[in-house]
Formats: structure tokens, sequence, C-alpha cells
């Protein structure tokens, strides 16, 4: 009698069953979902609307001692935690930007086991790509504008693009708009950022987006942008004087945005998305 075919490798092996286990996850209707919010203006309206309730520390799913703010609950079929960077201990402001993202959406994902993440916050626009005030969109895919290494594939390391969840459905469904994200921990723009954010083709920029993307396809869960737009980076008004002038606005713009898109998601698979 002839020997077996030669089985695959370890290495194969576990590749197949990744691929087999996240196809699965693709078809299976999605139960619970992590909001991933930078800051608490925007987190607390939707927190209001899904009736989330904040997790006590005595109940922290988190390290002592770290800023980081969750709230969850029921909203229909669904399971639902915001989780908030929360204030920086020295100087009461946000924890904003990449750092703060990448490690808050690393934690909340190794201990709520999230199907799906939504990132969710305001951003600066750009007119010369259509975007206006109040304008709320959906990202195609990621990228960052501020991590310069010119030297040959560490250059494309650095920009580190990411396709966001393909949505076809939703984003036909609820008529949402679609662009490209770039990410960089400046408020402001500099030449060197402008260059690069144009190299992009990005209609939006953030502060976390393209963090959260890194951390959400290392860890192989689906992850939707959406980013409503308080302030025109290309336009003739200071981006802090505007961006704070427009933020209580844009967020209520934000919040029924999002719970369009929950109430969408709710009852779906990632693959009927």
């Amino acid at each position: 009698m002839a020997p077996p075919p030669p089985g695959p490798d370890g290495e194969t092996q576990k590749q197949v069953k990744a691929e087999s286990t996240e196809m699965a996850s693709q078809r299976r209707p999605i139960s619970n979902i992590l909001f991933i919010i930078a800051m608490q203006t925007e987190a607390l309206p939707l927190v209001d609307k899904f009736q989330l309730i904040e997790a006590p520390s005595s109940d922290s799913v988190f390290p002592e001692g770290v800023p980081w703010v969750r709230y969850s609950g029921k909203y229909k079929d669904l399971t639902i935690s915001i989780v908030s960077p929360g204030k920086d201990a020295a100087l009461g402001v946000d924890s904003v930007g990449t750092v703060s993202a990448a490690l808050v959406t690393y934690a909340s994902i190794q201990a709520l086991k999230p199907d799906l993440i939504i990132n969710a916050g305001t951003s600066g626009g750009f007119k010369a790509k259509g975007a206006c005030i109040g304008d709320v969109f959906v990202a195609s895919d990621v990228a960052f504008h501020d991590r310069r290494i010119p030297i040959p594939v560490f250059d494309l390391y650095g920009v580190g693009l990411k396709q966001a969840c393909n949505t076809p459905n939703l984003l036909k469904e609820l008529n949402l708009k679609v662009g490209k994200l770039s990410t960089g921990d400046s408020l402001d723009m500099s030449p060197h950022d402008e260059a690069a954010i144009i190299a992009n083709d990005a209609t939006v920029k953030d502060m976390e987006g393209a963090a959260v993307a890194y951390v959400a396809d290392l860890l192989k869960v689906p992850v939707i942008f959406v980013k409503a737009v308080t302030d025109i980076v290309d336009g003739d008004k200071p981006t802090a004087e505007e961006f704070l002038q427009n933020l209580a606005a844009v967020t209520a713009a934000l919040d029924l945005a999002v719970t369009q898109i929950v109430d969408y998601i709710n009852g779906k698979s990632v693959s009927e998305l």
C-alpha cells in the first residue's frame, strides 16, 4: 500500500485553520461591536443613544491605573462597547493620537473579543476633495502621513496603507459618502504632511484611524471608520478655532450616522455588509 501523501506542515496547517476561522466569522451574525472613540465629547452622545453603562473601576478588564474608559450594554441584538482612551493623568485633556489609540485598541480586542470594530470620531476635511463641515464619511482605506522613512520598502511600511472592512451594501442602503482617511499625530498640517496627504489621496484626516487599522489588521478583526468633518483643512480659517466651533454640532451628525449604521448592522454578518 502506498503511503499517504504528506500533509501540510505546521505553519500551513495554522494558516488554513486561521483562514477557515476567519471565513466562518464573516458568515456569522455580528453580535459584539467595539467602538474606539478618542474623545469623551464624541463618545457620550452614543453612550446615551445606546443606553450604555460605564464599567466601574472595580470591574475593569484593563490594567490597573490606565485612564481608559469603557461603556457597555445591549442594543437590539448587539452587545456594544465604547472604549475611550480617557483623560491624560497629568494634564486632564483627552488622550488623543496614535499611541493611545493603538494601545486601547489592542487591549480592547484582547479583553472583549469583538466581531467588528467601529472607529468613530471627528476629522478634518479637504474642500478640494468635496468635503464640507458636517459631512460624514466612511473610509475606504487608511494610511499615515507623518511616518516618513525614505528607504525602499520602509517607505511603504511608514505609510502603512490598510483597507477598511468592505461594506458595499451598507453604503448603498444608507447613501453614505466614501473617502480615504489619512492619519497623523498633529492637528495642524505641515508642508511635509500636506504632500503626504495628497499622495494618500485623502478626503479626511484624523489622529487615530491608521493606528486602529494597524492593530485590527494584526489581530484580524474587521474595522469600519466613520468620520465627521469639523474643519476644512485647506480652508481659510484656523484649524483649531474651526474644530472647537463646530465640534458639538458635528458630533450630533456623527451620532445620527453611527446610529443608522448600527441599526443596519443588527442581524447581519460581516459578509452581508
